[in-house]
């Protein structure tokens, strides 16, 4: 069954967002956060998918209504991105999520792709509400995550050929988040782009590590967010 636009409070104001709720009633909640072309169907997909594996997952619209098919549009809508307005907003989300009845547990996985990636990152340091952080080749310039903060585990998935996060920048990452003591386990998939999860672009998806990083993204979560 796909899932509906909803709405929900921001710091006094309203964000709206795509909702799916577990296709068994209720399960963990999961916050998934867009890439740079905003609230498209791929990532409305992406939350279907995980309502059909059990999760109850909300999408917010980070853009506020805008999408776009170009990377120039795109490009400027990820560099005009009001951090401050998307911690919020992304506060909202996981605060409105816990409070479904569709809705277990007292903790929010977040999964984000290219520039959600590092906003789930990031959601994940500024929210103990977080308790499982799932990273897909994630990077936006702007946006700098609290290392110290962070109290979720991480698992991140990137590509060798990522032109945007690539192999270097992802070790120190990991390095990073080890030599602070967090909980981190980066794959670097050889031989794919940035954005190999996107099966909407037939000219960078590959189905075969999709698959792979998707079923263990799904245990992570699992492991993570059922006794919470």
């Amino acid at each position: 069954m796909p899932g509906t636009i909803t709405e929900f409070p921001s710091n006094g104001d309203v964000c709206r967002g795509y909702l799916a709720k577990s296709a068994f009633g209720k399960g963990p909640g999961i916050i998934v956060i867009q890439e740079w072309w905003g609230l498209v169907e791929h990532i409305k997909q992406v939350a279907d998918r995980l309502a059909i594996a059990g999760f109850t997952a909300l999408a917010p619209d980070l853009y506020h209504g805008k999408t776009t098919k170009s990377p120039d549009e795109a490009g400027k809508l990820f560099m005009a991105l009001n951090i401050d307005r998307a911690a919020e907003d992304l506060r909202g989300a996981i605060q409105y999520l816990l409070s479904s009845d569709a809705t277990t547990g007292k903790k929010v996985g977040t999964v984000g792709f290219c520039m959600g990636g590092q906003l789930s990152l990031y959601a994940a340091c500024s929210n103990a509400a977080v308790g499982a952080c799932v990273n897909y080749y994630g990077i936006h310039p702007n946006v700098h995550p609290e290392i110290a903060s962070l109290e979720a585990p991480v698992l991140g998935f990137f590509a060798e050929k990522d032109g945007f996060v690539t192999p270097e920048v992802v070790r120190r990452l990991e390095a990073q988040l080890t030599d602070a003591g967090k909980r981190a386990e980066f794959h670097i998939y050889p031989g794919v782009g940035h954005a190999f999860c996107n099966d909407t672009r037939t000219d960078v998806y590959n189905k075969t590590f999709a698959d792979q990083s998707w079923n263990r993204m799904l245990q992570f979560f699992q492991q993570h967010l059922s006794s919470v």
